[in-house]
C-alpha cells in the first residue's frame, strides 16, 4: 500500500491520485494531515528533509516531489500505456512533464502567490510572468491546433501533470477573458477535467471569474509594547522561514480574501449615467452627430468622468490585418473588469500595413482607474493622454473617434470595436 502525505486540496497530490486511478494502484491519503504541523515532525522531517509536501510513503522508502511520485506511482503497473509504448512516445511524455512545470507552473505561481500574500508583490515582476505564461500557453495552444491530447491519441502521465497544473490557474486566476486567447488550450482542459477518472479526483472544476485583488500596502500597525530586538541574523532567518511557511500553507489551500470596495464607487454622484449613453451610442442608427454626440455633450460630467486618448506603442508589430484586429478584441475582452466605470472606442487605421491602432476611452474619475493598469497588463502596451477639452482639435477628434469617421486622421478605417 503506498500512502500520501499531503492535504486533499493539494494540485501536486491530485497528480499521484489520478495516475493511480488510470493505472489500478491504490494509493491512500494519510488521515488528519495539517500542513504547518503534520509536515515538521520528526517522521515527516526525516521522509523529506525540506518538509516539503507531498510525499509517498512506499514499502521500499519515501518519495518526495510530485512529478516524481506520479512516474513512480505509473510505473508501478508493467508497460503502463500512459507512459509511453515506445521510446520516442516516452521522450514526448517527458518533455511535456518538463513544460508543464517549468513553464506552466512555475509562471502561474509567480502570478498568483504574490497576489495573496505569499511574497512581495512587484507589478514588473508580474508583468513578465504573465507574459511568459501567455507565450508557454500560446505554444501549446498550437500543439493542440492539431492533437487532442498531448503525446498519442489517449491520456497519458503528460497530461495528467499538464492538466493539474493548468487546474490551479483555470481555478484561481486565469479567467475566461484571459484564457479565450488560447481557445485550443481551453477545450484540452475541459476535455481533460471532465474524463472521469481525473474528475472522480479534482470534482466539479469552475473557472475563476475574477484576479485575486493586490495586496494591500498599508503598514501593518505597531504593537504599543516595545519588545527586544532579535540579533539581525536571527530576525532574518525567522522572517526567512515564515515566508517560506506561508507559500508552502498556499500550495495546501488557497483560500479566497474578501473583495475590497471600488474606490469609484465611493467617488460623490455624478449627474451622468453611463448606462443611458451606452444604450443612447447602441440605439442611433441614423443622424449620430445630431443624435448621439450631441447627447453624449449633454450628458458628459467632466468633474465625475475623464476622457483619455490611447495609442499603441507598437504599431510596426501590426502586420497582418486580421492579427492586429484580433490583438484589438483581447485587449477589450481583458478590459471587462471596468464595465461598469467605462466606455471606450478602439480603431484600427491604415490601407497597408503596417496599421495603426488608437483608442478613446471614458472612465469614471478623473484619472484611469488604479484597478484597471494593476489587472489589465494591456494598458502598458499604450501611451495614454488625457483630453483637453479647452482644445478644439482634440474635442473633434473625441467626435471622430465615437462616430467612426472614414477616413481618420486622412487613413482610411480598417476596423472599429467598441466596449460598452
Amino acid at each position: 500500500m503506498q500512502v500520501l502525505h499531503a492535504g486533499k486540496t493539494n494540485k501536486n497530490a491530485f497528480k499521484a491520485l489520478i495516475a493511480a486511478e488510470y493505472s489500478g494502484v491504490q494509493v491512500k491519503m494519510v488521515e488528519n494531515f495539517e500542513m504547518g504541523v503534520s509536515n515538521k515532525t520528526p517522521e515527516f522531517i526525516k521522509m523529506n528533509p525540506l518538509g516539503k509536501v507531498p510525499v509517498l510513503e512506499t514499502p521500499e522508502g519515501p518519495v518526495f516531489e510530485s512529478n516524481a511520485i506520479a512516474r513512480y506511482v505509473a510505473r508501478l503497473k508493467v508497460n503502463n500505456p500512459i507512459c509511453g509504448s515506445t521510446l520516442i512516445d516516452y521522450g514526448h511524455i517527458e518533455q511535456w512533464i518538463d513544460f508543464a512545470a517549468m513553464e506552466i507552473d512555475a509562471n502561474i505561481a509567480k502570478w498568483f502567490y504574490p497576489r495573496l500574500g505569499y511574497g512581495v508583490y512587484l507589478p514588473p515582476a508580474e508583468e513578465a510572468a504573465i507574459a511568459a505564461l501567455k507565450r508557454a500557453l500560446g505554444a501549446l495552444n498550437t500543439h493542440l491546433a492539431s492533437n487532442t491530447f498531448l503525446v498519442g491519441h489517449f491520456v497519458t502521465l503528460a497530461d495528467i501533470i499538464m492538466t493539474c497544473n493548468l487546474y490551479l490557474g483555470f481555478s484561481q486566476i486565469m479567467t475566461k477573458s484571459f484564457t479565450s486567447e488560447f481557445p485550443h488550450v481551453e477545450r484540452y482542459f475541459w476535455t481533460l477535467v471532465n474524463q472521469p477518472k481525473i474528475k472522480k479526483i479534482l470534482g466539479e472544476v469552475k473557472q475563476a471569474v475574477s484576479l485575486p485583488p493586490v495586496p494591500s500596502k498599508k503598514p501593518a500597525a505597531q504593537p504599543k509594547e516595545t519588545k527586544p530586538k532579535a540579533e539581525p541574523k536571527k530576525e532574518a532567518k525567522k522572517e526567512v522561514e515564515k515566508q517560506a511557511a506561508k507559500a508552502e500553507a498556499a500550495e495546501e489551500e488557497e483560500a479566497p480574501k474578501p473583495k475590497p470596495k471600488n474606490p469609484l464607487d465611493l467617488l460623490p454622484p455624478s449627474k451622468m449615467v453611463l448606462d443611458d449613453w451606452k444604450r443612447l451610442y447602441s440605439n442611433t442608427k441614423t443622424n449620430f452627430r445630431e443624435v448621439a454626440i450631441k447627447g453624449f455633450w449633454d450628458m458628459y460630467d467632466p468633474e465625475g468622468y475623464s476622457l483619455w486618448f490611447c495609442d499603441y506603442k507598437y504599431n510596426e508589430e501590426n502586420t497582418v490585418s486580421f492579427v492586429t484586429m484580433n490583438k484589438v478584441g483581447g485587449f477589450l475582452q481583458r478590459m471587462d473588469l471596468a464595465r461598469k466605470y467605462a466606455f471606450g472606442k478602439m480603431l484600427v487605421i491604415g490601407a497597408n500595413p503596417p496599421f495603426k491602432v488608437k483608442g478613446l476611452w471614458l472612465f469614471r474619475g478623473q484619472e484611469i482607474p488604479q484597478f484597471v493598469i494593476d489587472e489589465c497588463y494591456d494598458m502598458e502596451l499604450y501611451e495614454w493622454k488625457k483630453v483637453d477639452l479647452s482644445d478644439a482639435a482634440q474635442k473633434e477628434r473625441v467626435n471622430q473617434m465615437i462616430e467612426d469617421c472614414e477616413p481618420f486622421e486622412g487613413e482610411p478605417l480598417l476596423d472599429a470595436k467598441c466596449f460598452k
